[in-house]
C-alpha cells in the first residue's frame, strides 16, 4: 500500500516516472470528475502497477532518470496524472494531452457534486469551491464563505473529507528484478491496460516499437505537427498505417511484430516522404489545399505503398495524373469506408502486381464497370457529401473565376492570404420560405468566391446580380458552371436551375477526370508548389457549423477524431449505405463500444442495414451528444448511484421529458414498445420505417409519438401499414393501450381513436 501524498511527492521528485512506450493522457472531463467523486466517497479506484528498476538506460517521458531506483508507472497513469494535476494545479512532467480536462473543477458543499466551472451557475454562489484551490490552502480558509448558513459546520466537514483524500492508501504492486526486459514489461503493460481506456491495435503495435526506440512516438508527433502547420490534420494511427504499408506491405498492425525499431524508423521516414509527395500533388495539382477538402484519407496509405514499390510514380506528370485519377474516384465512391483493413490489403496487392493500372482495374471491378461521374452525384445536400471536395477541386483547377474581380480562383492568382468562402448562389433568405432546407443547401447551389465578393453580393438574387457580373467580366458565369438561361435565375425556377447546373458540373468533372485518366490534363507538366496553408472556406451553413461544434465538443470530452463526410459501404455487397457527416469506426473512444455514425440525411441512408451491422446510428447532433453524456455519466459513476433528490449533473437523466428517474417505469416501457412496433413492422409487414427510426433517435419515444399524433395528417408509415392491413402496429394503436394512455393528453388520444376508426381498425370508435 502507498499513501497518495507520498506518490504525489514521488512524481514531483522524479522517482515515479512514465516509460516512453506508454501513450499520452486520454481521459475526458467526466472520467476526471468520476475519479474525484470516487476518491471523496471512499469507493475503490483500483491499484497501481509499478516497474521497479535501477536501469539508467530506460527511456521515460518528460525526463531522464538519474542514478538510483525508479518506479515506472505501468498501470494507473490516467488516475495518477489526474490526481496530481487536480491536487497540485498542474500536470506532471510526463504529461502529454489536453490540460483543459483538469482546469476548473469545483465541489458543491451542499450537494457534494463535482462539476466544471460554469459562471452562470456558480458565480456568486459560495457553496461552490475550487478543488485545486482547496488543496492549495485549507478547508478553514473557505469557512467564512458560508459561515452564516445553517449547515456551515456540515459544509466544513465535507471540505475536510475532500482534503483528506491525499491520506488515502492505494494498493501498489511492484515488478522487481533487474533481469526484467523491456519486452517483458511491455507485454505486462499491454495486458493490464485492457481493463481501462482500451488500447487501439495501433497503440499495441507502437508500444513495442517505442520500447526498443523510445523516440519513435515523439518523432511521429513531430511529423503530425508539421502537417498540422500546413493545414492538414492526421492521426497517429493514420501515420502508423502509412509506415506499416511501407515496412511490411500489410494492412494489419500485427505485421509489425517482426519489424525491429531500426527498420521501422526507416519505413516511417520513407512513408513521411511519400505523404509529403502526395500532399504536394493533391495541393498543387488538384487544389485540395487544406484539411476540410482532403477526402479519402485511407487511400493515402495505398499511395505510400505504391511509392515504396515505384519511387518515381508521382514524378512523371502522366503517371502522377493517373494516380490522382485513382485517388479521386476511390475517395468519391467510399472505397475505404467499409472493412478498411481488408480493402487496403486488396489494394496493396494490386499495387504490387500492376502498379497504378492494377489499382484502377481493381477499382473498376469493385464499382462494376467504368469509373464515371453523373449529374445525380451532385444531388447531395450541404457539405455532407464526398462531392463537396470535388466541387472545390473543380473550382481550383478548371479556371473558375471570382464574380467580383474576374480573377481565376487559384492560389497562385490570389495569393496565399486570400481565402475562399462558400457562397449560396441563391441566398438562403430568398429560398427559406419556398423550399426545404435540403434544397436550400443543395450542393449545386454552392460556389466559391473571395470573401470580398461574397460580402458584396450579400443577399441579392441571381436575377439581380448575374447580368451585372457577366457584363463586368464576360465569361465569368460560365466559368462557375452557371446555366446561362436568364429564366433559370428566378427563385420560382430554382429546381430547374439546380438540375441544369448539376449537368454542367458533371460534364466538367468528366472532362477533368478523363484528362487525368489519359495523363493529359491541362497544366500537367506544371511544377508542384510546396506545401502552404491556404485558408479554409468559411462556414456560413448552419448545419456545417453545428457539426463542427459537435465534433469540437466531443473532442473536448475525450472522444476520438471522427472521419467526416465519409461513405459507409456494406461489407458484403460494397453498396453505399450512407454518406455520414461523422463516423467513428472504433467507437467514440478507440476500442470502446460499437462504431458510431452521425447521418443527418436519414432519408438518403439505409439506417436499418447500418443497425444490422451493429452500428450506433444517430440522426441529430443532440441525440449523439445525449449518448455521449450518458456514457460519461456512467464513467463518472452517476448512473449507478440513485439519490433521494437528484440535482445538477449528479441527477440521473430520464429518458423522456417529465419522467422521474427510478420512480415511474412507464416511459421506459413505452420506449421499449415503440422500438418493438418498429421491429415488428419491419419483420412482419415489410415496412422499414427509416424516418421513424430517425425520429426515435432524435426525439425519444414519447416526443416521437406526440409529434406524430399532433401532425395534421397521418404519417407515411401509418398509410403503409394500413395498406398492409397492420394498423395494430401503428403508434396510434400503441398509445391507446390502457397502460400507455396516461402518458398522453385527451386530445392526443382522441386523434388516435379518430384515425384508427376512419381507417376501419376494429373495436375503435371515432372520438367526438
Amino acid at each position: 500500500m502507498a499513501k497518495l501524498s507520498m506518490l504525489l511527492d514521488q512524481i514531483e521528485t522524479g522517482t515515479v516516472l512514465l516509460p516512453e512506450f506508454q501513450r499520452g493522457y486520454v481521459w475526458n472531463r467526466d472520467q476526471v470528475r468520476g475519479l474525484m467523486k470516487s476518491m471523496y466517497r471512499g469507493y475503490p479506484v483500483g491499484g497501481l502497477l509499478m516497474w521497479e528498476t535501477s536501469a539508467a538506460d530506460i527511456a521515460v517521458t518528460g525526463g531522464i532518470p538519474g542514478n538510483g531506483t525508479h518506479l515506472l508507472l505501468l498501470d494507473g497513469q490516467q488516475r495518477m496524472t489526474t490526481l496530481y494535476a487536480v491536487i497540485r494545479g498542474r500536470p506532471p512532467k510526463f504529461f502529454h494531452g489536453d490540460e483543459k480536462v483538469f482546469t476548473g473543477l469545483y465541489f458543491n458543499v451542499e450537494t457534494q457534486a463535482f462539476e466544471y466551472y460554469a459562471p452562470s451557475k456558480m458565480s456568486g454562489d459560495s457553496r461552490w469551491i475550487s478543488v485545486t484551490e482547496l488543496f492549495a490552502s485549507s478547508p478553514v480558509d473557505f469557512y467564512p464563505n458560508f459561515a452564516d448558513q445553517p449547515d456551515a459546520k456540515l459544509y466544513l466537514q465535507r471540505l475536510n473529507q475532500l482534503s483528506q483524500i491525499t491520506q488515502r492508501e492505494l494498493h501498489q504492486e511492484n515488478i522487481t528484478g533487474v533481469d526484467k526486459t523491456v519486452d517483458e514489461v511491455v507485454d505486462i503493460f499491454n495486458t493490464v491496460n485492457r481493463g481501462g481506456t482500451k488500447l487501439s491495435k495501433g497503440d499495441l503495435a507502437l508500444a513495442k516499437l517505442c520500447a526498443e526506440r523510445p523516440e519513435t512516438r515523439q518523432d511521429m508527433r513531430g511529423f503530425l505537427d508539421r502537417w498540422e502547420g500546413a493545414g492538414f490534420s492526421f492521426s497517429l494511427d493514420w501515420l502508423l498505417r502509412n509506415a506499416t504499408a511501407v515496412a511490411t506491405g500489410r494492412a494489419l498492425f500485427s505485421s509489425l511484430e517482426n519489424v525491429n525499431a531500426e527498420a521501422f524508423e526507416s519505413a516511417l521516414r520513407e512513408s513521411v516522404d511519400h505523404v509529403d509527395t502526395f500532399l504536394d500533388a493533391a495541393s498543387g495539382r488538384l487544389g485540395l489545399d487544406h484539411d476540410r477538402v482532403v477526402m479519402g484519407r485511407y487511400a493515402v496509405p495505398v499511395i505510400s505503398r505504391l511509392l515504396s514499390l515505384e519511387k518515381n510514380a508521382l514524378q512523371n506528370s502522366a503517371q502522377r495524373d493517373r494516380v490522382l485519377f485513382w485517388y479521386i474516384h476511390s475517395a468519391l465512391r467510399g472505397r475505404f469506408s467499409g472493412s478498411t483493413e481488408s480493402v487496403l490489403q486488396v489494394d496493396y496487392d494490386a499495387a504490387q502486381r500492376g502498379g497504378v493500372e492494377g489499382l484502377i482495374r481493381t477499382l473498376e471491378r469493385w464499382r462494376g464497370g467504368k469509373l464515371d461521374i453523373h449529374a445525380e452525384d451532385f444531388e447531395a445536400f450541404t457539405r455532407g457529401s464526398r462531392f463537396y471536395p470535388l466541387l472545390y477541386m473543380l473550382t481550383r483547377v478548371m479556371g473558375a473565376r471570382d464574380f467580383g474581380s474576374g480573377l481565376e480562383l487559384k492560389a497562385e492568382s490570389l495569393g496565399k492570404l486570400t481565402s475562399l468562402e462558400m457562397h449560396h448562389i441563391f441566398p438562403k433568405a430568398l429560398l427559406d420560405k419556398s423550399y426545404k432546407a435540403g434544397q436550400v443547401n443543395a450542393l449545386a447551389n454552392f460556389c466559391f468566391l473571395t470573401q470580398k465578393s461574397n460580402l458584396e453580393i450579400g443577399k441579392r438574387a441571381p436575377e439581380d446580380y448575374f447580368a451585372e457580373v457577366e457584363e463586368r467580366h464576360p465569361g465569368v458565369l460560365a466559368s462557375q458552371w452557371i446555366p446561362m438561361d436568364p429564366a433559370l435565375w428566378r427563385v420560382d425556377r430554382y429546381p430547374e436551375f439546380l438540375e441544369a447546373r448539376r449537368e454542367l458540373l458533371a460534364q466538367a468533372a468528366r472532362d477533368f477526370l478523363g484528362e487525368l485518366r489519359d495523363g493529359a490534363a491541362p497544366g500537367g507538366e506544371a511544377a508542384l508548389r510546396p506545401l502552404t496553408l491556404v485558408s479554409a472556406p468559411s462556414d456560413d451553413d448552419p448545419r456545417a457549423v453545428q457539426i463542427r461544434e459537435l465534433i469540437d465538443e466531443l473532442l473536448r470530452n475525450g472522444c476520438a477524431e471522427p472521419l467526416t463526410d465519409t461513405g459507409i459501404s456494406d461489407p458484403d455487397t460494397g453498396r453505399e449505405l450512407a454518406v455520414a457527416e461523422a463516423f467513428w469506426p472504433d467507437g467514440l473512444q478507440p476500442g470502446q463500444g460499437r462504431p458510431v455514425v452521425l447521418e443527418l440525411d436519414s432519408d438518403q441512408a439505409d439506417l436499418q442495414r447500418l443497425k444490422e451491422l451493429d452500428y450506433e446510428v444517430f440522426t441529430s447532433p443532440d441525440a449523439l451528444l445525449g449518448f455521449m453524456n450518458r456514457q460519461n455519466a456512467e464513467a463518472a459513476g452517476e448512473a449507478a448511484e440513485p439519490r433521494a433528490e437528484p440535482q445538477g449533473e449528479d441527477a440521473e437523466e430520464s429518458s423522456e421529458p417529465g419522467a422521474t428517474a427510478g420512480k415511474d417505469p412507464l416511459p421506459r416501457e413505452f420506449g421499449t414498445a415503440m422500438r418493438g412496433i418498429y421491429e415488428r413492422a419491419r419483420d412482419e409487414a415489410g415496412c422499414p420505417g427509416r424516418y421513424f427510426l430517425g425520429m426515435l433517435a432524435d426525439l425519444g419515444p414519447l416526443e416521437t409519438a406526440r409529434k406524430l399524433l399532433n401532425a395534421p395528417a397521418v404519417s407515411d408509415g401509418f398509410a403503409e401499414l394500413w395498406e398492409r392491413g397492420r394498423l395494430d402496429l401503428t403508434v396510434e394503436a400503441l398509445v391507446l393501450q390502457e397502460k400507455f394512455a396516461p402518458l398522453f393528453t385527451e386530445a392526443e388520444l382522441s386523434t388516435a381513436r379518430t384515425r384508427l376508426a376512419l381507417f376501419g381498425f376494429p373495436g375503435v370508435a371515432a372520438a367526438g
